[in-house]
């Protein structure tokens, strides 16, 4: 099930600001990066710091996810669904893979992905899709 702790994901008002803070300030190395998503990591680090511009704003809580990576995320929710597990964002089919977005007890979101394997080529695409968009579930 969940093995990994793939990121720690900051939902930033200013995305550029945010990434010269990080880039510049904290000397953290980018990773991966496209238009609405960095990420960060240092040597010896399993996990990554992301980077994704905030779309709204969740009273009560704090602008930050986790993200877990697994291998077949279908299966995953439907063994969530079974535990009765509050989902924020259904499983749906995204550019960098298969992503869901659930909720703990207190409301806390949690992203879930399932990113295929390197193509060819070597490149694993983007995963940009963490950050909640009002009305969806």
């Amino acid at each position: 099930m969940f093995k990994r702790l793939g990121a720690a994901i900051l939902l930033v008002e200013d995305l550029q600001k945010s990434i010269a803070f990080y880039r510049d300030t904290l000397e953290l190395e980018i990773k991966n990066q496209s238009q609405d998503w960095v990420e960060f990591e240092k040597e010896g680090q399993s996990a990554v710091l992301a980077l994704h511009p905030a779309r709204i704003k969740r009273k009560g809580f704090s602008n930050m996810l986790i993200g877990f990576s697994v291998s077949n995320l279908e299966s995953e929710c439907k063994k969530l669904e079974g535990k009765h597990v509050k989902f924020y964002k259904k499983l749906s089919q995204e550019s960098f893979g298969k992503h869901a977005i659930i909720e703990d007890p207190d409301g806390h979101l949690i992203s879930i992905v399932e990113i295929p394997p390197k193509d060819e080529l070597g490149q694993i695409p983007y995963y940009h899709g963490f950050a909640p968009v009002e009305g969806l579930t």
